[in-house]
């Protein structure tokens, strides 16, 4: 319940303590204040707290808001994320936000003020700061930055206050650099969101007399905006390389992100280099649907997910889903095309293996194969042989080969054995299928890694899985590095896999998960790497071209792989 008497207790003392002040003050406060409509309110809810507490809010005021559905795509399914946004009327234009971006995200939570934290029912969603440049409590930032590594939404108004009229307009007044030393803190994109709304011309004249007084009239403006609706404007993603090492200043960076949004209010160029948003995911009861009258069962994993078989079909869900999720994978680890969704030309001509997690409704992860000899027939070209060139000597492999490749698993399902009970499908279609004896493709090194560590495994796979037929050549060549090569020459296999390791994780990285599962697939001599290329349109990853001989695959790998038959 609202005291207006308790306000001027706690902010007023002084005023509180005079008989001749005390009454028209608290006469005036309950009229700016709306003491009667808001303990009404609170009468009426005093059960809601959180989304439940927002929405009631903005039903109360009837107080809509608008967004273009492409828009709405650039908020981020999932992942760590800042949204950094204007506070025109600095009430219900924040509760707005939350809700529009709850519609996408249930993890969001608000950086908020000592104002803001007066609202206990919201308590849930906020994390509270004292401001934006210094003097939070050390738990409170603690609790910021693991909400962020959490991979959790953040929702910040740098400005911390309402916005003022200014010589170009209702603009915020000036932005705290906080969000900025959050979001390169925690690696997190900023996300920039323009609220298209303004307070009564009444409010901006007391501004501009005495700010203080006009803070008094928020919420009297706020009851003004019954009926009242609001345009939202959401940019693309700017992603943390195009900020984080910026030659000039934080204060200078922040002046930047500022321009940044109120440029694309107005439907100009950003300042900042963005990301193309990611597509919505498909409808789960559709996807199941679809999976169940599109796909062959091939088998369940041990865990109890369930191996389809899927063939291009137009308009389907499946290959939306599949080409969202690889899309979001690959930027993961800095790859990606940049695009809604990650589907080529090739996609429609090959099998999609896919691994569905039935209690979450999810696609974990998928592969791609294709019947080489039968898309050649046809006339029709296989991936690979936009990055390698092959020789005669390949034909052999061809006529008795498939091509995997864009092999993929959720982060969510990393170290949950996603990609061994992919093997087991593949497995599950070779025991169908004992035509196919080769499976070959390009296997990828991520941009990401630092340049040492790709020249370190190039090295040791060129060295350890040589393929002396020369049968592919790379279109963009990646150099081998014979200084590299150096370090394996009088190592046998396991050594050198152990001197590897060792010098990766002294950069922080790790061997990729595929190319430890190729090395370890086969007998010595059933696995190669034919060549190294340079892959322009996948952020420059490296991609190797791996071969396998699956009548050497070890007898432990057959019995790991080949359990469904």
């Amino acid at each position: 319940m609202l005291d207006t008497q308790q306000v001027i207790a706690n902010h007023y003392p002084k005023v509180a303590n005079s008989h001749l002040f005390n009454k028209p003050v608290k006469k005036i406060l309950k009229y700016l204040l709306c003491e009667e409509q808001l303990n009404k309110f609170t009468v009426h809810y005093p059960h809601l707290t959180g989304f439940d507490f927002v929405e009631q809010v903005l039903a109360y005021f009837a107080f809509t808001y608008r967004v273009n559905d492409q828009q709405r795509e650039r908020i981020p399914e999932t992942g760590k994320l800042i949204i950094i946004a204007n506070h025109p009327i600095g009430t219900l234009d924040g509760l707005a936000l939350i809700k529009c971006v709850k519609e996408i995200r249930s993890d969001v939570k608000v950086i908020a003020n000592n104002m803001l934290m007066a609202i206990r029912p919201l308590h849930e969603i906020l994390l509270p700061v004292n401001n934006m440049q210094g003097g939070t409590q050390k738990q409170n930032i603690q609790n910021i930055n693991l909400h962020l590594r959490n991979e959790g939404v953040l929702i910040v108004f740098p400005a911390g206050e309402v916005s003022r009229l200014r010589p170009h307009g209702i603009r915020d007044t000036k932005w705290q650099s906080g969000f900025l030393r959050m979001a390169k803190a925690n690696h997190c994109p900023i996300l920039p969101v323009y609220l298209d709304a303004k307070n009564s011309a009444f409010f901006y004249g007391v501004s501009l007399l005495y700010k203080p007084a006009a803070s008094a009239l928020l919420v009297k403006e706020m009851f003004k905006k019954k009926n009242k609706n609001m345009d939202i404007t959401i940019g693309e993603v700017i992603p943390l390389d195009a900020f984080s090492q910026l030659p000039i200043s934080l204060l200078e960076q922040v002046k930047l992100f500022k321009k940044h949004l109120y440029n694309i209010a107005k439907n100009k160029p950003g300042v900042f280099l963005t990301q193309k948003p990611i597509a919505m995911p498909e409808e789960r009861r559709e996807l199941l649907k679809a999976l169940k009258a599109e796909c062959d069962v091939l088998g369940e994993s041990p865990d109890g997910k369930t191996i389809y078989l899927y063939r291009y079909g137009l308009s389907s869900p499946i290959m939306r889903e599949l080409g969202r999720l690889r899309e979001i994978t690959f930027r993961a680890v800095g790859e990606g095309t940049k695009q809604r969704r990650d589907i080529d030309k090739y996609d429609k001509s090959y099998y999609h293996l896919i691994l569905w997690d039935k209690n979450d409704l999810e696609i974990a992860g998928a592969y791609r194969f294709g019947d080489v000899k039968q898309l050649l027939e046809k006339g029709e070209s296989i991936y690979s042989t936009s990055l390698f060139h092959y020789n005669q000597s390949m034909q052999p492999y061809f006529n008795k080969g498939l091509e995997l490749g864009r092999s993929f698993v959720q982060q969510k399902y990393w170290g949950k054995r996603s990609l061994d009970y992919l093997w087991i499908g593949i497995g599950a279609f070779l025991a169908k299928h004992p035509e196919y004896r080769y499976l070959f493709g390009p296997v990828t090194l991520s941009a990401q890694l630092p340049s040492a560590a790709v020249k370190l495994i190039t090295a040791f796979y060129t060295h350890y899985f040589p393929d002396n037929e020369n049968i592919a050549s790379a279109k963009m060549p990646y150099p081998i590095c014979k200084i590299a090569q150096e370090n394996f020459k009088d190592l046998e296999y396991k050594e050198g896999l152990a001197w590897l390791k060792s010098a990766l994780k002294h950069m922080n990285v790790s061997l990729p998960t595929l190319y430890k599962q190729y090395a370890e697939i086969c007998d010595e001599g059933g696995v190669r790497f034919a060549s190294f290329n340079i892959d322009p349109d996948f952020q420059n990853c490296i991609d190797g071209l791996v071969i396998v001989d699956m009548t050497m695959l070890k007898a432990k790998k057959r019995k790991r792989y080949f359990p469904l038959t």
